[in-house]
């Protein structure tokens, strides 16, 4: 396995790009894939915020609806950059307190380094920041500054891919088929060059759409949006329609309100004190300590799946660890619902911090 103190906070992605492809042997396929998975795992948070703090009793649900498909994008592509990793021998690490991404802070790997991911309630700027952790290389509705991109990360993954297919071995493979949530959900066997090349398009063309498209090509329902011009159309309220005239996508379609959120403010770096004056209550404070401990669970349940040698004892801890997840909505909501002293209604939220066992 690869030193996870490697994937610590660094510009480890933009490094591992620059090395020339006769250089890209099965360590850097290796390294490239567990960057992979750290990236899919640091969207899960701020997203899984915005959509919990949503007000389901008001509104049409229709921007509900779309943070929670795409949240469960999300947690498959996890599932796929996991066999990514494992088909070519290596072993996913999650449950690390050197690779679990910190809020507010960047991206793994120097992606998108002048972007800042945080923790907070649904709101326009965190709309905004969701759809520049998504955002393509040539986006259909505005010019963008060079930069590095996840689907630019992912293409020189397959580039490698490609470049040497007898790398692939298929070996500790799982399958997670959810067919409820559209054609490209399902976690599966990533064990021929063929699968690979699916896989990464299935990641890339959800957040990123096409060049010609701005549609999901693997939806759950027709007409969605990929995830980066979902957010765009969230942000504008406004849905995205082709202009007959100039042929340019625009946001001149119908409107999309903004629902009603809890006022979950900013998670603040290093998570909120446990001392001191601006220090929680105590029982906001166990609130805290049991997301936390939600949340690590998870990533270490995550994490053996894919380090058992029996395939179906594999399956069993998948599954168990799917399960896991419902543990984390209550403690974040009970959260978001406890005010912050002398703050104009705002409210707590979830820190996703890894703590060891």
């Amino acid at each position: 396995m690869v030193n996870a103190l490697l994937y610590a906070p660094n510009n480890r992605i933009v490094e591992l790009m620059k090395q020339p492809a006769q250089l890209r042997d099965v360590d850097w396929m290796q390294e490239a894939a567990q960057q992979a998975v750290l990236l899919e795992l640091a969207t899960l948070p701020p997203y899984l915020c915005g959509l919990w703090s949503i007000d389901t009793s008001t509104g049409d649900g229709s921007v509900f609806d779309t943070l929670r498909e795409i949240v469960f994008d999300e947690m498959s592509h996890l599932g796929l950059a996991c066999n990514l990793l494992t088909t070519i021998g290596g072993t996913p690490v999650l449950a690390d307190e050197t690779v679990v991404p910190r809020y507010p802070g960047p991206l793994p790997g120097g992606v998108r380094p002048e972007l800042s991911v945080f923790l907070s309630g649904l709101t326009k700027d965190a709309v905004d920041m969701y759809s520049r952790i998504e955002e393509p290389d040539h986006p259909l509705v505005r010019a963008v500054a060079e930069h590095t991109s996840i689907g630019a990360f992912y293409t020189a993954l397959l580039d490698a891919f490609r470049a040497h297919p007898e790398r692939i071995t298929g070996t500790r493979q799982l399958t997670m088929l959810m067919p409820q949530h559209g054609e490209g959900n399902d976690v599966v066997p990533l064990d021929t060059l063929a699968a690979v090349e699916s896989a990464i398009d299935v990641i890339k063309e959800q957040g990123e759409g096409t060049s010609a498209s701005p549609d999901n090509p693997h939806p759950g329902e027709a007409g969605e949006r990929a995830h980066y011009y979902a957010f765009r159309e969230i942000f504008h309220e406004r849905k995205l329609q082709k202009n007959p005239d100039t042929g340019k996508f625009e946001f001149t379609g119908a409107p999309i309100p903004m629902p009603d959120a809890k006022r979950m403010t900013v998670v603040p770096e290093g998570g909120w004190p446990r001392t001191g004056p601006s220090a929680p209550d105590a029982e906001t404070i166990q609130t805290l300590d049991e997301s936390n401990q939600a949340f690590s669970d998870l990533l270490r349940a995550l994490e053996k799946p894919w380090r058992a040698g029996d395939a179906s004892q594999a399956e069993e801890l998948l599954s168990a660890a799917v399960g896991q997840m419902f543990f984390l909505q209550d403690p974040a909501q009970r959260l978001m619902d406890r005010p912050i002293p002398g703050a104009g209604g705002k409210t707590y939220g979830p820190e996703f911090r890894y703590v060891a066992p």
